[in-house]
């Protein structure tokens, strides 16, 4: 049996995890989770890699890492510091070596977005490589307040029950740091383990097109197909479940 080492994205914590655990546990598979320092705005990636890394008991050696949305920038670090099976990309960012999420996806922003950012691109030569790959977000997300209820409702949590909804937009926590999005990743090459990508195919955030090209690309898998939107552990846990327990 596994331990579903399971790390949450943006604005969420531990509890979004609450309906996915059981289902892992129902078929013997351990579980944790933990609250990322999401609410300290000097986080960095490698802090939350840390956070991740203490939550794990010492006793363990079959680890699953799963990564939802943003923890797709730190779980490849908790593998290369930690010896884990398999990372599982669900709804994920999935970072390139030293350059940040901003970096690879800066060519689609005009100049006035950009100048908000503050954004200073290091070598422009090293970005150019990107400049050929699908957007990776839907555009319709770029640039919404994701701290609006509102706008968790229509991008989040599209396709769930509205007491989920409810539920979840309650729970939510206030996201300071944008590490995920402005810190390069500081690794030199992904871990060399067992991958997977499950893309999301309803997903309002993350674009389904880019999550099969960068799952082929970096990750050098297919992605597996869920037809649900960003948070698939909230809207169906018994899919998900399903998918991240197969081998």
């Amino acid at each position: 049996m596994s331990l579903f080492c399971l790390v949450h994205g943006a604005f969420q914590g531990a509890w979004c995890w609450d309906l996915l655990t059981p289902r892992l546990e129902a078929q013997g598979h351990k579980t944790v989770a933990m609250d990322l320092p999401i609410e300290n705005a000097s986080a960095t990636l490698s802090q939350f890699a840390d956070a991740v890394i203490q939550a794990l008991p010492k006793t363990d050696d079959d680890i699953v890492l799963v990564g939802h949305s943003m923890a797709g920038t730190i779980i490849p670090l908790v593998a290369e510091a930690i010896e884990v099976r398999q990372l599982i990309f669900v709804a994920a960012l999935i970072p390139y070596p030293g350059v940040s999420t901003l970096d690879q996806f800066s060519h689609h922003l005009d100049s006035e977005t950009l100048e908000s950012f503050k954004y200073q691109p290091k070598d422009p030569t090293k970005l150019e490589q990107f400049h050929s790959e699908p957007d990776m977000f839907e555009p319709a997300s770029v640039g919404k307040d994701f701290s609006d209820a509102a706008v968790l409702r229509e991008f989040f949590y599209s396709d769930c029950q509205p007491e989920v909804v409810q539920w979840a937009i309650a729970k939510s926590r206030s996201q300071q740091s944008l590490a995920y999005i402005f810190e390069p990743n500081p690794l030199t090459a992904l871990p060399a383990v067992e991958r997977k990508y499950i893309v999301c195919i309803n997903d309002r955030i993350i674009s389904s097109t880019w999550s099969r090209y960068a799952a082929r690309q970096r990750l050098g898998v297919d992605a597996i197909e869920l037809a649900s939107g960003h948070c698939p552990h909230l809207s169906c846990p018994d899919l998900l479940a399903a998918v991240l327990m197969s081998h």
